[in-house]
């Protein structure tokens, strides 16, 4: 049973930080949802009130951080509100559209459109999309560098 309990660990892990890069999949969630799993399976001794408090910080830290960057991202660039949401549907969307392609392009199409719909001329939807695909980009390393973190602290505080 300790081998299938690592083995969803593992892959809750993995599903996690595939979530960095493709917003379908849970992200962080996943990650939190392994420390369950291994409390489920081998003991929820070892996880105190630090634990839960510091990881939940920084999942909740994260959630926020994961709108904020991508949100300055499309600002930054002097996107609107409607850029901001059209970044983030295409975030979402862009991934089934063109498989890959996607990722990249959807957070810029979606910036564009949305801020086209404005009433925004070519040059300044284009920096919108633009501000969109850089605020995805750093997203995604936000993500990575927290999600880390807590995998790291999850495996120091196992050890420990």
């Amino acid at each position: 049973m300790d081998i299938v309990g690592w083995i969803l660990v593992i892959l809750l892990f993995a599903i996690g930080m595939a979530g960095t890069v493709y917003p379908v999949l849970p992200g962080a969630l996943a990650i939190y949802a392994a420390f369950f799993v291994y409390g489920w399976f081998f003991s929820f001794e070892k996880f105190g009130i630090w634990f839960w408090l510091i990881q939940t910080t920084i999942f909740i830290g994260l959630m926020v951080a994961d709108y904020i960057v991508s949100a300055l991202g499309v600002k930054k660039f002097g996107g609107t509100r409607a850029s901001v949401i059209g970044s983030t549907i295409g975030i979402i969307v862009g991934p089934f559209v063109i498989p890959v392609i996607g990722l990249l392009a959807g957070p810029f199409v979606g910036a564009f459109i949305g801020e086209a719909l404005t009433g925004a001329g070519l040059r300044q939807s284009a920096m919108a999309g633009l501000g969109g695909l850089v605020g995805f980009l750093g997203s995604v390393v936000v993500k990575v560098i927290f999600q880390l973190l807590m995998i790291i602290l999850f495996v120091v505080w196992i050890l420990v």
